[in-house]
């Protein structure tokens, strides 16, 4: 028996898991801060459950799969096709910020809400956009991701459930860098929008 794969979404499928393997490399790969450059000062220890929540979302999306190689639903070609311009350039653009914030964090950068000695308040490059570039673009790889191989309704509750574990990230976060820096942060956050450009 011959399978024969509809070439729209296997190319799609493989540009998602390619933006996944650049993804993962710009943090197993990017160049570390020396040990004595980066002392930490403070730590937000609740930042670890919203860490635990937004990988639950990436296990619904991975896990509550459709068929393989085929459309979220059924649509007309033109659709698809503009769907799976929409994945792609959602997965690429998503690494690319991703890639950005890191890069503009440097050894800032951390796994946890943590504020280093010599901390300074990031507001260029991704930042001048939103405030959280990273979970920006961790939101962007779960959709497109939830577009080319997941079910519908795994693609529904892993946004809902990733939402709700960067919220948790977010508060902890930015407690620290109102403590920290004050007046400057609430002018940062009153003008910059948390994650989702021109919603929230």
């Amino acid at each position: 028996m011959q399978i024969t794969l509809d070439p729209l979404p296997t190319i799609v499928f493989a540009v998602v898991i390619l933006c996944w393997m650049t993804f993962a490399a710009v943090f197993i790969f990017r160049k570390k801060p020396a040990a004595t450059a980066a002392v930490e000062r403070k730590r937000e220890r609740a930042s670890i459950l919203g860490i635990v929540i937004q990988g639950l979302s990436y296990s619904l999306v991975w896990g509550v799969r459709r068929p393989y190689f085929s459309p979220i639903v059924r649509m007309s070609r033109p659709l698809e096709i503009a769907l799976a311009v929409l994945t792609i350039t959602l997965a690429v653009g998503s690494v690319w910020f991703v890639m950005a914030a890191v890069r503009t964090l440097g050894r800032q950068w951390s796994f946890a809400a943590r504020v280093v000695e010599g901390h300074k308040l990031v507001t260029e490059g991704p930042y001048r956009i939103v405030r959280n570039p990273i979970y920006t673009g961790m939101l962007g790889m779960l959709i497109a991701t939830g577009l080319a191989m997941s079910h519908w309704a795994g693609l529904l509750l892993g946004v809902i459930v990733f939402l709700a574990g960067t919220l948790i990230r977010v508060h902890s976060e930015e407690k620290l860098l109102r403590e920290e820096f004050g007046q400057e942060f609430e002018d940062y956050s009153s003008r910059v929008p948390a994650i989702i450009p021109g919603i929230y």
